[in-house]
């Protein structure tokens, strides 16, 4: 497939690095290339910065706030925040959630929640695994009955990215315990300040605290905030979980991890010379490049073909497998080239390297979020097979 730009997109490509080169903080930038996370008021501050020029929510209608760009052109904007590198803008509010509220929810609740996912002034987070209940999700067993105008939920999640940063939640809970397993289960919004709410976190392998537990002790929450119908979540999950799936290649953030990987061997001596003139360190830094070209072409080949959206499933879960391996590859290789001082750790800024090493261990995750690598060969077996 050609991947030729042309004038338009390489114009708007030539805006928004410009844009990006003005207006990103250089202290933000900086974190980041070094392989640190970026903080909360890390991707605030540069959310709120892109919802200037609607690029928050760059593929929502104009009425809610977004810039309705086209396929290329968000794929644009997305390739050069990662390629700066930026904090993308925070995904569960504008990916995930804002199309489903557009979607399934009331012209009420459109009004009042959209504008607040763009600026950010509300952080929602994810509450679908549960113990026992992560890629199986319809076994879920968090439970919600109906009293009078409130829904009285009671159960647990788990590895909730971002709890202990959100004001809200977007939950699957069970409605109808007697009916099938996708069949009785409704899509709440639950403020998570609600009485009966206890957060507990979850330090990961990387020594990071980026999930939780959370728990809802009788929670009350309004039936105003159900989006879609009752009994009916699942379509809302399938529909949320679609979109999720399709944003996990990230070819902007491999390619940046990449040159990165380039830019830290230049820079290491090895004997007399330099880490990057080793012969095997070029072959394995050329076959990553041509693999990232390879998922890039896959990329747009989905995004733009119209062929291709019928296919929807399978190249999700193709973009999933292919953009996860590259993910854990290319950041296998930035720990290996590091060495010993890529074992620093969060809070030291200022380092040679950064934490690369335990960013290497939090990668070994994106192959169990937004459903595991078993899962997808499934779903292509499947396709494949019929």
């Amino acid at each position: 497939m050609d991947l030729q730009l042309t004038a338009e997109q390489q114009a708007f490509r030539a805006e928004v690095r410009a844009f990006i080169q003005e207006r990103l903080p250089q202290d933000i930038r900086d974190r980041l290339r070094a392989g640190h996370p970026p903080r909360k008021e890390d991707t605030v501050r540069w959310q709120r910065i892109l919802n200037e020029r609607a690029w928050a929510a760059p593929h929502w209608p104009r009425r809610f706030g977004g810039a309705e760009l086209g396929q290329a052109e968000r794929l644009i904007l997305m390739d050069e925040l990662y390629r700066a590198p930026a904090p993308l803008p925070q995904v569960f509010n504008i990916t995930m959630l804002g199309p489903v509220l557009m979607k399934f929810g009331t012209p009420q609740q459109c009004e009042h929640f959209l504008p607040k996912l763009a600026s950010l002034d509300l952080w929602f987070c994810q509450g679908f695994s549960e113990p026992g209940s992560g890629s199986d999700l319809a076994s879920l067993r968090t439970a919600a009955r109906r009293e009078g105008d409130h829904y009285i939920v009671t159960g647990q999640k788990i590895w909730t990215t971002t709890a202990h940063w959100a004001d809200w939640t977007f939950a699957l809970v069970r409605t109808d315990p007697e009916a099938r397993k996708q069949e009785g289960i409704s899509f709440l919004l639950i403020d998570l300040k609600s009485p009966g709410i206890t957060i507990r976190p979850i330090t990961s392998i990387d020594g990071e605290h980026h999930l939780n537990e959370v728990f809802f002790d009788e929670v009350r929450v309004p039936v105003a905030n159900l989006v879609g119908q009752e009994n009916k979540g699942w379509d809302c999950a399938k529909f949320l979980l679609g979109n999720e799936r399709t944003g996990i290649a990230n070819v902007g953030l491999c390619r940046e991890r990449l040159d990165h990987a380039r830019a830290v061997a230049e820079r290491t001596p090895q004997g007399a010379g330099r880490l990057i003139d080793d012969p095997k360190l070029q072959a394995e830094l050329a076959t990553l490049d041509a693999e990232i070209r390879a998922l890039e072409v896959t990329n747009w080949r989905f995004l733009l073909t119209p062929s291709a959206q019928q296919e929807l499933p399978a190249f999700a879960s193709v973009l999933k497998l292919k953009g996860v391996e590259l993910q854990q590859d290319v950041n296998a290789l930035l720990a290996r080239i590091a060495g010993p001082s890529g074992l620093e750790r969060r809070g030291s800024d200022d380092t040679a390297h950064g934490p690369l090493t335990p960013r290497y261990f939090y990668s070994r995750a994106a192959s169990i979020y937004g459903g595991t690598s078993e899962v997808q060969k499934d779903i292509l077996s499947k396709f494949i097979l019929g």
